[in-house]
């Protein structure tokens, strides 16, 4: 049983000593699949050397095909061969590599299972061990001055049925329950403290709350409510920590003598809005002393001064955009208060969105109008987080230099865009895979130049676009952060006041205990 006063007093005391990251002007990105959420088509060789099997994708239930599955089959040894996984998938040869290519973002998809204290170890079955490789990861990363988005890929409950990226095949969909919304707070909550307070982690800008939920916004109930409190609890977290929030809605007190009566306000308004406020109370409540307990394991979180907080930017809450589901679904710029990135993903290959020919892709890309439409509906600004070069048809070389002209076009009308992914293994079970899935080789083969922003032909759309596109302009959407109104205000505080007011806070946080 956790004596909670001396956690929450040494929390207070947890040092950082340099500043969160923040969205580059224009993002050039890959995703580190299979790294931390291993996908076993993306190294079907590995996988079957590694214990693992082989089965149909909707049938992946059937076999050892997800990390629920194998460490379930194994386990006595399933931590050993993950750790060894994950020191080989993912090297410094890779982040060279990526420097090298101009790679300035990367999305690391990430189980829940990572922070090891919220996983019910009678009834889940996830690999141990992997917080100190996602720290090893992201120091490698930050000497590259390569920045990187926390996304929550595998949330507790699973979130999508018959999916290996969620860490279980299964048909048992729970995500959209009060008890797993709550854990993935908790998840949120404790990274968001890592990011600020760890230096290894300061190369974090943005953690995104799920990733591809369940299209039909029927299907996820409490959906909306959950993107709300994911944004509250980051907030919240930061507010601990003495991080500003910029909103619309601040009020700037004397910055000399600030008023004790705002003070009480702000720290109370979490739990002063209902039941969401004490929810993210709790939530705080558990998430403390699980940062106490990795701040013993992981090297760099250490105690002492907590001088300088206050001057970092805030993470930028990060949400699958508007238009990602149906049916009445909640709109995640309602949930903003402060800094919010939106994420949308294109796979032509999968269907539904072009005639399988050449010229049906081309003009269907050339006239994509997502970023305008997520702009309308407040989603900006707009980065595509997973799109790669694979297609329902046969195609050539010289077709894929067009194709990933016009794909690159595009998504750079946004905030940007990030690679799906940044290497296939290169096996006889894998086949070509790596020819239209990963960058590297795309690169090699000469269908991206090596220089991200570059393009073999700026004008490759020229032929496709349709005269109501015509007039359109090529300009970006804007990167503005502002976020919509929420009825929450943030105070500005004199720095004469900064160590006794956080002091402050975290014993109003105790006395929600």
């Amino acid at each position: 049983m956790y004596s909670l006063l001396p956690l929450v007093v040494g929390f207070c005391l947890l040092s950082t000593v340099s500043a969160t990251a923040t969205i580059p002007n224009k993002i050039y990105g890959v995703n580190l699949g299979s790294w931390l959420v291993l996908e076993p088509w993306m190294l079907p060789g590995e996988w079957l050397r590694m214990g693992g099997q082989d089965c149909e994708r909707f049938h992946c239930a059937d076999c050892i095909r997800s990390e629920f599955a194998f460490v379930q089959a194994y386990p006595n040894t399933a931590d050993q061969k993950f750790n060894e996984h994950w020191d080989t998938w993912f090297t410094q040869d890779d982040v060279n590599e990526l420097k090298d290519l101009g790679i300035n973002t990367v999305r690391i998809p990430l189980g829940y299972w990572i922070v090891e204290a919220i996983v019910d170890r009678t009834t889940e079955f996830y690999p141990q061990g992997g917080l100190k490789q996602l720290r090893r990861g992201l120091q490698q990363l930050k000497n590259a001055g390569i920045v990187a988005i926390l996304v929550h890929h595998a949330p507790p409950g699973v979130s999508l049925p018959n999916e290996v990226f969620t860490g279980r095949c299964t048909t048992d969909v729970e995500f959209y329950t009060d008890y797993n919304y709550h854990r993935a707070l908790i998840w949120a909550a404790v990274m968001t403290g890592l990011s600020h307070l760890h230096p290894d982690f300061s190369t974090v800008f943005a953690i995104q709350a799920v990733n591809e939920p369940i299209n039909d916004a029927n299907q996820t109930p409490g959906y909306g409510d959950y993107q709300k409190n994911f944004v509250k609890t980051i907030r919240a977290m930061e507010d601990l920590l003495g991080i500003k929030v910029h909103h619309p809605r601040e009020i700037n007190n004397d910055h000399q003598y600030p008023n004790f009566r705002n003070l009480v306000s702000f720290t109370l308004r979490y739990i002063s809005t209902g039941v969401s406020g004490w929810e993210i109370c709790d939530v705080l409540r558990e998430a403390l002393p699980i940062l106490i307990d990795i701040s013993f394991e992981l090297p760099g979180l250490s105690f002492g001064s907590i001088s300088g907080l206050d001057r970092q930017p805030p993470i930028m809450t990060n949400f699958m955009d508007f238009s990602w589901q149906y049916n009445n679904a909640s709109n995640p710029a309602d949930a903003a208060i402060g800094p919010q990135g939106y994420d949308d993903h294109l796979y032509y290959v999968f269907g539904g969105v072009a005639d399988p020919n050449p010229d049906a892709y081309l003009r269907s890309i050339c006239n994509l109008q997502r970023v305008q439409n997520d702009a309308n509906n407040r989603n900006n600004p707009l980065w595509f987080g997973e799109w790669g070069l694979a297609t329902e048809f046969n195609n050539t070389d010289e077709f894929l230099v067009k194709w990933a002209d016009a794909q690159k076009l595009a998504y750079s009308k946004g905030a940007g865009w990030i690679f799906e992914n940044f290497k296939i293994e290169k096996s006889e079970e894998a086949g070509d895979l790596a020819r239209e899935w990963s960058y590297p080789e795309a690169v090699r083969r000469g269908y991206f130049l090596r220089d991200p922003a570059a393009l073999h032909d700026p004008n490759v759309c020229d032929p496709y676009i349709s005269p109501a596109n015509s007039t359109a302009t090529n300009s970006t959407a804007t990167n503005s952060t502002a976020a919509t109104s929420t009825g929450f205000c943030i105070i500005r505080f004199s720095s004469s006041f900064k160590k006794l007011l956080f002091v402050y806070l975290c014993l109003l946080v105790f006395m929600c205990l």
